[in-house]
C-alpha cells in the first residue's frame, strides 16, 4: 500500500515541498491541507510582482548573511541543495521567464505574481497532489507502527474527518496552528515577533520631507532596553521619508536584524543616520570651508557643495536644525556652525517612537528552533517522519527575495 504524506499549509513552502516529495517519491500519496486559499500570500508579495529570489548572492555562503535568524545554520548544508540558481532554473525550466533587477531582486518578466502562482499550481496538478482547501488540521497524534492520525475540520459545516499519514510536513507559516502542532510533538517555539517593518519617528521637521528618498545613507540604532548595540546593527542603502517616519531597504534590513531587541524595547530607541557615508567628517568640513570662501555672497540656504550629493530639502532641514536664519550669508557662517553642520550630516539622531507596517511582506522572527531540526533533511530531531519548511521555522530573511528563497 502506498505511503501518505500530509502537508499542513498551502503556501509556497507547502506546495513546493509537496511537488518535490512527489518528484523524488512518485508512489507517495501527497495531501495538502489549507484553511484559506492556496498561495494567497504569494499573490500580494513583492507588491503583487512576486520577488522569487535574489540573483546577487549566487555564492551560497554569502547568501546566509541575509537571514537574521538562521544565518549560522544555513551556512552549512541547506543551501548546498537548493540555492537561488536552482530556484531560477526551476521556474525557467517550466516556462517562466525571469529578470534580475539592479538590486538583485528576481521577478517574473510578466511583473505579475499570477505567473508564479500558475506555474506552481499547474505543477501541483501535474504531479497529482490531492489539494484540499477550506480545511484545518486541528489535532494530531501518533499511532503504533510509525503512523500519525490527523483530525481535519471543514470550516463551513463543522464536519470532521481523520487522515492516517506516514509522514507530516508542517509548512503553516507564522500561524498559531503550526506552532500548536509542533509543541504537540514536544518541540519548543521561539516566541514570534514582527520582522521587516518601518520606523515611526518623532521629528516634525523631518516628516515634512515625506516622499524624499536618500539614495545612500548609513544607519545604526540603539533600542531603549538594550544595553548593547546588536550585531549587524549598521546598514547602508536607500532610505525613504514617509509621513510618519522612515522606510526603504536600509530601514527594513535594520528592523530585521534588530527584531527581537526592538520588540523587547517596545519599538523605542535612537536611530543614528549618516547622510554622507562615503566621506570622512574632515572632508565634509573642508568642502564646507571651501564653499564658504567661493560663495561668500550667497545665502547659505540656497547653495551647498555638490560633492556632498545632498537632496536640497535635506540641506534646508539641517540648517533649520542648526537654527541658522534663512538670510544667513555664507560669509557670516562661523567655523562653529560649519563643524556642527558637518557632524549633523555624519550623525543625525532621531527618536524612534514605534513601528509602522511594511505591506509587501509579512514576516515574523520566531518559530521552531533550528537546533531541533536536521538541516540535511528538514526532519524533526524530536519526532521521526515529521518535517518542517518555511516560516514555521525560526528562520527569516531580509527584504529582497530571501524569504521566498
Amino acid at each position: 500500500e502506498a505511503e501518505t504524506l500530509v502537508v499542513v499549509g498551502g503556501g509556497p513552502a507547502g506546495i513546493f515541498g509537496a511537488i518535490r516529495a512527489k518528484t523524488v517519491a512518485p508512489t507517495l500519496s501527497v495531501v495538502v491541507i489549507e484553511k484559506g486559499r492556496l498561495l494567497s500570500k504569494v499573490k500580494i508579495s513583492g507588491g503583487g510582482r512576486c520577488n522569487v529570489t535574489n540573483g546577487n548572492y549566487l555564492d551560497n555562503s554569502d547568501l546566509a548573511y541575509n537571514y537574521p535568524r538562521g544565518n549560522k545554520e544555513l551556512k552549512g548544508s541547506f543551501f548546498r541543495f537548493h540555492g537561488p540558481t536552482d530556484t531560477m532554473l526551476w521556474f525557467t525550466d517550466r516556462g517562466v521567464e525571469l529578470k534580475t533587477e539592479i538590486d538583485g531582486r528576481v521577478f517574473p518578466v510578466s511583473d505579475s505574481s499570477s505567473t508564479i502562482i500558475n506555474c506552481l499550481m499547474s505543477e501541483a496538478k501535474k504531479s497529482g497532489l490531492d489539494l484540499q482547501t477550506g480545511k484545518t488540521v486541528t489535532s494530531v497524534s501518533t499511532l503504533p507502527g510509525e503512523k500519525f492520525s490527523l483530525k481535519i475540520e471543514k470550516r463551513a459545516i463543522g464536519y470532521i474527518e481523520n487522515i492516517i499519514a506516514d509522514y507530516i510536513l508542517i509548512a503553516s507559516g507564522s500561524s498559531e496552528q503550526g506552532y500548536k502542532l509542533a509543541t504537540r510533538f514536544g518541540h519548543s517555539i521561539v516566541e514570534p515577533v514582527p520582522s521587516l517593518f518601518t520606523f515611526r519617528i518623532d521629528d516634525a521637521q523631518m516628516l515634512e520631507l515625506s516622499g524624499v528618498t536618500f539614495p545612500k545613507v548609513k544607519v545604526k540604532m540603539k533600542p531603549d532596553a538594550s544595553h548593547k548595540t546588536f550585531p549587524n546593527h549598521e546598514q547602508v542603502g536607500p532610505m525613504l521619508v514617509t509621513h510618519w517616519g522612515f522606510s526603504g531597504p536600509v530601514i527594513l534590513r535594520l528592523s530585521a536584524w534588530g527584531a527581537r531587541e526592538l520588540s523587547s524595547s517596545g519599538y523605542k530607541g535612537a536611530l543614528l543616520v549618516d547622510f554622507v557615508p562615503d566621506l570622512h567628517i574632515e572632508d565634509v568640513k573642508s568642502l564646507l570651508t571651501q564653499h564658504k570662501a567661493k560663495f561668500a555672497k550667497q545665502k547659505a540656504i540656497n547653495s551647498f557643495p555638490s560633492e556632498l550629493g545632498l537632496v536640497k530639502k535635506l540641506w534646508r532641514y539641517i540648517l533649520q536644525r542648526e537654527e541658522a536664519v534663512n538670510t544667513l550669508l555664507w560669509a557670516s557662517a562661523s567655523n562653529k556652525l560649519l563643524t556642527s553642520v558637518a557632524s549633523r550630516l555624519k550623525s543625525s539622531s532621531f527618536r524612534i517612537v514605534g513601528k509602522g507596517i511594511f505591506k509587501d511582506e509579512f514576516v515574523t522572527a520566531g518559530g521552531v528552533p533550528l537546533t531541533e531540526v536536521s538541516m540535511n533533511t528538514m526532519e524533526s530531531l524530536v519526532q521521526p517522519r515529521l518535517f518542517f519548511a518555511g516560516e514555521v521555522l525560526n528562520v527569516d530573511g531580509v527584504t529582497g527575495g530571501f524569504n521566498f528563497q
